[in-house]
């Protein structure tokens, strides 16, 4: 297990996986990365007095800074962590208890797996600070496991990736109660303590496989020490959480009992609470924009309406939205944010859909996104 440490990768390792958590060797880059310098301010004036290498290197700095304009710390960013911190550090049982289980469970775009792989990481970092990148027998210590779903994930499948994630050697032969042993053996040897299992919507819930893998979730909860933290969509309607009528349905809703469901909600501006929320959001993405012409309350105050209405107050969608815009005011030379500008860039199907209805109420002035003045 423990095949050189998490910081010494060898040359060719290095490489791998430089998009994806799907192993050790990607998540540690994602866990060890350092923030990202934002390209430093300048005005009209000094764009257009940069040379072409200069100019050149300049628009490349942020074109890769507005591709990554996140993760924004938004209340219900925070109010997640707080709820996972709680669960997660109330896990610290002793070995003949199971631990409780976590579900987020909410709409695509609103920044579930944005969230979970952020508190994954900085759980990650909070053990490694305290305990050290070694164990007491000398393996590797991975306190976190990522693995991710797809339509055709069975027993023997989810396995096979968590041993993919440790890079064990076991995963070309082996049956599905093999390959369970084995991961056992890389969680206990990395004293790993989080399991992470993304797109959890993707198992089909009523065939055996879903049945099967439920299962074996009910096990790893009893012989793993791990917290098991699920993301998808649409879990409380497959019936997670729910009691059924059927034998499947039944052993399914055992995993329910024993999973605290968390969601994420979109904004809303229907409230005084939540309209300040939305002009708190959009003043953060202001302070990162890196465009020459920018100005105080381009968003907050001048795009405020149009960006509620694009977006339908989905975090995912408005970071996208933002992102496309600013690339193309960058290419096409305009350096800041409009209106004409962003109805040139498209976005999300779904989006657009529900914007001619709150395009019709903001201009019917039946609903705002900008909070009171206070005055005084």
């Amino acid at each position: 297990m423990s095949r050189g440490s998490p910081t010494d990768l060898l040359p060719d390792q290095s490489r791998l996986d430089n998009l994806t958590l799907a192993r050790k060797e990607g998540w540690q880059r994602f866990v060890e990365a350092p923030a990202r310098t934002q390209p430093e301010p300048l005005t009209l004036a000094q764009l257009r007095a940069l040379g072409t290498e200069a100019r050149a290197d300049y628009d490349k700095r942020r074109r890769i800074w507005h591709a990554n304009l996140g993760p924004l710390k938004t209340p219900q960013l925070a109010e997640l962590h707080e709820d996972l911190w709680d669960i997660v550090d109330s896990n610290a049982q002793d070995g003949d208890k199971a631990k409780g289980a976590i579900a987020i469970d909410a709409t695509p775009g609103l920044g579930k797996t944005t969230a979970v792989l952020g508190f994954a990481k900085q759980f990650h970092q909070r053990e490694v600070a305290a305990d050290g990148t070694k164990t007491s027998e000398g393996h590797q210590r991975w306190p976190v496991c990522r693995v991710g779903l797809t339509g055709n994930t069975g027993m023997r499948e989810f396995n096979r990736a968590m041993l993919d994630f440790y890079a064990h050697p076991g995963t070309t032969r082996g049956t599905s109660a093999e390959f369970a042993h084995r991961a056992l053996d890389c969680v206990l040897s990395c004293e790993t303590k989080l399991l992470v299992v993304d797109d959890l919507h993707f198992l089909r819930w009523s065939r055996a496989s879903g049945v099967e893998v439920s299962n074996h979730f009910k096990y790893i909860a009893n012989e793993f020490p791990v917290t098991l933290l699920f993301v998808g969509v649409g879990l409380a309607q497959r019936g997670l959480f729910s009691e059924g009528s059927t034998y499947a349905d039944a052993v399914l809703a055992q995993t329910g009992r024993r999973t605290t469901r968390l969601g994420m909600r979109p904004f809303s501006v229907s409230t005084e609470q939540g309209r300040s929320e939305w002009r708190s959001v959009l003043l953060s993405i202001e302070q990162r924009i890196a465009l020459c012409d920018k100005h105080q309350g381009m968003l907050a105050e001048d795009l405020s309406d149009h960006l509620f209405a694009r977006s339908t107050g989905n975090i995912g969608s408005l970071m996208t939205l933002v992102n496309r815009a600013c690339q193309r005011a960058v290419r096409i030379g305009v350096e800041k944010l409009t209106e004409d500008l962003l109805n040139s860039v498209k976005i999300d199907a779904a989006a657009e859909t529900a914007r001619p209805e709150l395009d019709t109420a903001i201009a019917a002035r039946k609903i705002t996104t900008k909070p009171k003045r206070k005055s005084g």
